[in-house]
């Protein structure tokens, strides 16, 4: 098992709680907080079972594993780092997260051509990037009717119509949130 350090991030809860996950130091990856964390699987509840979830900027694997350990049916990771990639099949294998596909792509991309759908979409792109605006109406293409998308990000994107904001946070300079469509209960 990893030590605790600068490029580990803990799982907070599900079966592989307080597991430690080690990633590769590599500029612009900063793994979300574990208050963050905490926060949005508070939202979401604390156990995904049966949930298919995408992480589309995997990173250190922060979120996509945590809804791994929280009982996620499938969880897909795409990260566009080679090292990082490498990094969360060896994390996935060496706990034996069988539920977790890894796949190093870049998202944009990936999600252009993706046919699947998933019931939690996680939004997390480069901070100072403009990808989240660019993947946004994407993401909400794959979303299945009942599901939602979080993003993360330093300043609010527009938000694709028939879809709100329904929570949201501050944490420094990180805004994050839960998006779902409108429903007429809305």
């Amino acid at each position: 098992m990893a030590k605790a350090g600068k490029n580990t991030v803990r799982i907070i809860g599900g079966e592989w709680r307080r597991r430690l996950l080690s990633f590769p130091d590599l500029p612009g990856l900063r793994p979300t907080p574990d208050r963050v964390r905490e926060t949005v699987f508070n939202w979401l509840g604390q156990t995904l079972d049966g949930l298919d979830v995408l992480d589309a900027f995997a990173g250190s694997g922060a979120m996509g594993l945590e809804a791994a350990s929280r009982g996620a049916r499938r969880v897909m990771l795409v990260e566009k780092a080679a090292p990082a990639a490498q990094s969360l099949r060896n994390q996935a294998r060496e706990l034996g997260m069988s539920r977790v596909e890894v796949t190093c792509a870049d998202a944009l991309a990936w999600l252009m051509h993706c046919r699947d759908s998933f019931d939690v979409i996680f939004l997390d792109p480069p901070f100072a990037s403009e990808l989240l605006a660019r993947i946004l109406p994407l993401a909400a293409e794959r979303v299945r009717a009942d599901g939602c998308i979080y993003i993360e990000c330093g300043q609010w994107p527009t938000i694709p119509d028939g879809w709100q904001l329904m929570r949201s946070g501050q944490a420094g300079a990180v805004h994050y949130g839960l998006l779902r469509r409108v429903t007429d209960e809305s």
